[in-house]
């Protein structure tokens, strides 16, 4: 009980951001929730294996508001939807699968650095060189495997990784945003179930109320939050400077993955 406004609190940041910046509030979530899993004394083998299992849940309620929002704007490209979802899935549960194998010091680091590198990215505004086309559905399931994997890694629902993709292969941005948002509810879904199935499977007693490595209270607390702070998110981004939000998001992001690998190495 005493963390539930900690859970309150971060949900509400999380939504607020995810609609300011259409992001899915994994890299917020996944270090927040680790220190406070820490605090409540989680097993400290499987601390960051259950933050990224319950963000992934937690990103797969958030996925359906927004999957629908964009396909009523006409924005989702069904047939790459169609072709990539495969790959998505396919690779989302290879990904979990290999989470649960690795230890939470080793997982952490992976994070961290993803985390850096999504800060960097959004701080310098890179984006990938254009010229190229969409692959087969050989080359579509492939690109899926991929994106599924490292999101489920990383408890993101493929955003980061599905947009510049798409806009390397000349998806006008609107549709690729649209499409990553549809995206990202399979990337999400099979995360979770992953994470679920391999922490059910796991011999060490988790904690109560811990559905395999989904934190059940978490996710309804921080689930709930965030759909009612993302519209307010959405509003303020047609007010406030797009440069300033995204250099102070990506301040953000080093402070809470620098924080991250100091209590993991501690």
């Amino acid at each position: 009980m005493e963390a539930w406004p900690v859970y309150l609190l971060t949900g509400s940041a999380v939504g607020f951001f995810a609609g300011l910046l259409g992001i899915g509030g994994g890299l917020l979530m996944v270090p927040i929730l680790a220190s406070v899993f820490m605090s409540l004394g989680f097993p400290a083998d499987h601390i960051l294996h259950i933050a990224l299992g319950t963000t992934t849940a937690i990103i797969t309620l958030t996925a359906i508001s927004s999957l629908r929002a964009h396909h009523a704007h006409g924005a989702v490209n069904w047939w790459i939807v169609r072709y990539i979802t495969p790959g998505i899935i396919a690779g989302a549960l290879a990904g979990s699968t290999l989470a649960g194998q690795l230890s939470s010091r080793l997982l952490g680091i992976i994070f961290v650095l993803f985390i850096y590198f999504a800060a960097t990215q959004m701080w310098l505004n890179l984006k990938p060189g254009t010229g190229h086309v969409l692959p087969g559905k050989t080359g579509m399931f492939a690109a899926g495997s991929v994106i599924g994997a490292l999101s489920s890694l990383v408890a993101i629902g493929g955003g980061l990784l599905t947009v510049p993709f798409l806009s390397a292969c000349q998806v006008r941005l609107h549709h690729a945003i649209g499409t990553a948002a549809a995206v990202g509810f399979p990337v999400a879904l099979a995360s979770a179930a992953g994470y679920a199935i391999n922490g059910l499977l796991l011999a060490q007693p988790l904690p109560d109320y811990a559905l395999g490595y989904i934190y059940l209270p978490a996710l309804i607390t921080v689930g709930l939050a965030s759909t009612v702070t993302a519209p307010l998110g959405a509003r303020a981004a047609h007010v406030l400077p797009a440069v300033l939000l995204r250099k102070i998001f990506a301040g953000l992001l080093y402070l809470l993955g620098t924080k991250l690998l100091l209590d993991l190495w501690n």
